[in-house]
């Protein structure tokens, strides 16, 4: 009985991702996961059947996926936390075709970049390569593409990870959640330094730098920080130290004003 409801479980949760329609899906997760603990199935052992484990991978693969669109990030660690008990299985007990690891492991990655944890990251990455080989991690879009990001942010190179989070080098739709994220925490970084760095910056060219669509958003962004505009320009609150700097402007450069203020605003922090 606790099997065929499981079926009709998966199905109904694979209909809720596939048409973006959650309302109901923590409840059909709930219900899924229930059924397992019925089978003795929710977390693996020895005596698990194959085929029961396959089940259960699956269901906890979809609350993972879920928990993303949801944007819950805890939920979605909690679940990836649960499928390393199944992904820690040997090939002969669960096979890896027809699981979904490298997707879940990526957006993983992906969230501990997002929140900063370098550490978290770097540890996960090697036991990663110890565990499949750093061959295969290479040939991993899923894998790759947070590695591409750490390389970009640790040079610095936040016009490459904006470029990176758009368009078709995003690898699935759900990375694309916490790329957003990862924006943000850029943004925020930039905005904190240009703060310490300039007394104020014209509109055009805070919304290039802040990776911003439209000078509306970059208002909109102002006031959510706390700044004035006027004149065509933003305006950072007065600090001492800023006071003795007196107004530049940043001359705009394709490719590297980013590197450049950052570098500057680094400077000037150190100075001061």
């Amino acid at each position: 009985m606790a099997e065929k409801e499981l079926s009709s479980l998966l199905q109904q949760l694979h209909h809720s991702l596939s048409s973006h329609n959650y309302s109901s899906s923590k409840q059909l997760l709930s219900r899924a996961k229930l059924a397992l603990l019925q089978i003795n199935a929710l977390v693996p052992t020895s005596e698990t059947p194959q085929t029961h484990l396959v089940r259960a991978r699956e269901v906890l693969e979809l609350g993972a996926l879920i928990s993303i669109r949801l944007q819950d990030p805890e939920s979605f660690t909690r679940y990836f936390q649960q499928l390393q008990l199944f992904y820690s299985l040997p090939e002969d007990r669960l096979p890896r075709e027809g699981g979904n690891a490298s997707k879940t492991t990526g957006l993983y990655l992906l969230l501990l970049l997002s929140q900063g944890d370098y550490a978290g990251f770097h540890t996960l990455l090697e036991g990663l390569e110890i565990a499949e080989g750093k061959k295969r991690v290479d040939k991993d879009a899923f894998i790759q593409y947070p590695i591409r990001l750490e390389q970009a942010l640790m040079e610095g190179s936040y016009d490459r990870v904006w470029g990176e989070t758009k368009g078709e080098r995003v690898p699935s739709e759900e990375f694309g959640v916490f790329s957003e994220v990862l924006i943000h925490t850029i943004r925020s970084e930039i905005a904190s330094c240009s703060e310490r760095a300039y007394p104020s910056l014209p509109i055009a060219n805070a919304k290039n730098l802040l990776f911003l669509d439209s000078e509306g958003s970059v208002l909109k962004f102002a006031q959510s920080r706390g700044w004035s505009a006027q004149d065509g320009r933003i305006y950072f609150p007065e600090q001492e130290q800023e006071m003795m700097l007196g107004e530049k402007d940043i001359l705009v450069t394709s490719g590297t004003v980013i590197e450049n203020t950052l570098g500057y605003a680094r400077e000037l922090e150190t100075i001061v």
